[in-house]
């Protein structure tokens, strides 16, 4: 299965316009157009009832206390951990893209709703969790919001845009749903899949 992620080149920099966080230099990061990209994929295999569609950075910080903080760095040497951006599920087989701006077109504080969007079932995001003690921000954060690394991380972060095709109609997911339960639902169900990898930093100093 073939996936395309238009905007994107494979290991190249995400651009700003899908970016929830965007280089500042008077204040290190700024809010970004939050725009999800336009995802489109072809040659699912006979037999697929639905699509998965995810975007996940495997490349953050399992402990998170220097993250963003004056005078600190984030190691390079902390172990990392997967942090999910965009979790769409139940997309029907008949979808074969999905356009620029349809799940995500600006940043919303506290949130966009999880459950049926535009296409699809939106799962929640790690940006609940992430901005969980911020109380100008803290909610439930549903469907694509995009690339915001710590602005002191040693390492460059990566983005795997991911399409899915399963054997099922639906996962029969419900509620605040989030990555590690997509991936359980889909255990068993995959019938091929399709990745596509960009990469994004805020660190001034690997720009």
């Amino acid at each position: 299965m073939k996936i395309r992620v238009r905007g994107i080149e494979e290991g190249q920099p995400v651009p700003e316009k899908f970016a929830f966080g965007v280089y500042s230099e008077e204040d290190h990061m700024s809010f970004g157009p939050n725009r999800n990209p336009e995802v489109s994929w072809e040659d699912a295999p006979e037999g697929t009832k639905s699509f998965v569609v995810m975007m996940f950075d495997p490349d953050v910080p399992s402990v998170a206390n220097d993250a963003n903080q004056e005078g600190k760095t984030v190691s390079k040497d902390i172990p990392r951990v997967d942090f999910f951006h965009w979790l769409l599920v139940d997309v029907p087989a008949a979808i074969s893209r999905i356009p620029e701006g349809e799940d995500s077109d600006g940043v919303i504080p506290k949130g966009k709703e999880p459950g049926p969007g535009p296409i699809g079932l939106r799962g929640v995001n790690n940006f609940t969790q992430f901005l969980a003690d911020n109380p100008d921000m803290a909610g439930t954060y549903g469907g694509y919001d995009g690339p915001c690394p710590p602005w002191n991380d040693e390492i460059i972060h990566h983005y795997h845009y991911e399409v899915h095709a399963l054997d099922v109609e639906s996962l029969d997911l419900e509620g605040e749903f989030d990555g590690a339960a997509v991936r359980e639902a889909m255990a068993g169900h995959v019938l091929a899949s399709g990745r596509v990898t960009g990469t994004y930093t805020l660190n001034p100093d690997l720009r």
